[in-house]
């Protein structure tokens, strides 16, 4: 069964505290070399420094889990999807996920500053019978920015998302998260809040007299504005051979012109996450 896009975006709200587990529980992995093991007339270490350099500033972890979440942005039907996880760190500059590329550009002791390249799955009708007659959201490439503060176990963080084709549209999200190890656990929580332009608004929540009549749905022209807030906790186990586990619930609740859609049939919207995946 094909990972439904609204559950993509879910994933996009999760991923976020998966990789900083990942990073802040994981220690590196060094790339022992023993004198012992070869004779300097044999192999020169010195030739395989820079390459061992280089691998041993990759975090790499894959793994697999499970999503419980709604339907599409706003429904009150849920489903369990499985997804795949995969997450590639170099040093702390360049991280790959499904979420896309992000580059950390600045960082010193407290603020850190970085931008993304990834992709807007859209919207399929399909998802959804309730979605019926509106048409689907094309898929768009997506350029963003973050900026965040840390003051110890806190972060304060601000982001912005541009995309190009699909909707058309720009998201922005202040929020703030708080995590804290204990042995081998991770507990984090965290709150944001999201706001979105027209086009993004118009796309999703909006309703135009020719979707109105396939769909039944009542006409309908969303502004920009906050559109939904949301409230995250998740635990994370990491085992001593490089093991990871996490479990993550969350509550959204759309707010504004979004939540007074007709696309929308319930504004609260919660979901689970239980991942477990491996540190190479």
């Amino acid at each position: 069964m094909p990972v439904t896009k609204h559950v993509r975006f879910e994933l996009r709200l999760l991923l976020p505290i998966v990789a900083f587990g990942i990073i802040c529980l994981v220690p590196q992995r060094a790339i022992a070399q023993s004198s012992d093991e070869a004779s300097p007339e044999r192999i020169n270490p010195s030739r395989f420094e820079k390459i061992t350099d280089r691998l041993n500033k990759w975090n790499v972890v894959i793994g697999a889990g499970g999503i419980y979440a709604p339907k599409f942005e706003g429904s009150d039907e849920f489903e369990i999807q499985p997804f795949p996880m995969f997450s590639a760190t170099f040093g702390e500059h360049v991280t790959v996920d499904p979420r896309g590329i992000s580059i950390n550009i600045y960082r010193n002791q407290s603020f850190s500053f970085s931008t993304k390249i990834g992709y807007d799955s859209g919207r399929d009708e399909d998802d959804s019978d309730h979605l019926k007659g509106l048409g689907d959201i094309d898929a768009g490439a997506v350029i963003g920015g973050k900026l965040t503060y840390e003051l110890g176990p806190v972060e304060l963080f601000t982001s912005f998302d541009k995309t190009i084709g699909g909707s058309d549209g720009l998201v922005g999200t202040i929020g703030a998260s708080v995590s804290h190890s204990y042995n081998q656990f991770l507990f984090s929580a965290g709150a944001s809040a999201t706001w979105a332009d027209s086009n993004h608004m118009d796309a999703y929540f909006g309703v135009t007299k020719a979707q109105s009549v396939r769909s039944g749905l009542a006409s309908y022209d969303a502004g920009a504005g906050f559109k939904r807030v949301d409230f995250e906790a998740s635990v994370m186990y990491v085992t001593e051979k490089s093991w990871l586990i996490q479990g993550q619930v969350g509550i959204g609740y759309l707010v504004g012109d979004a939540a007074d859609s007709p696309i929308v049939q319930d504004a609260f919207q919660p979901s689970a996450m239980l991942m477990i995946g491996y540190k190479f």
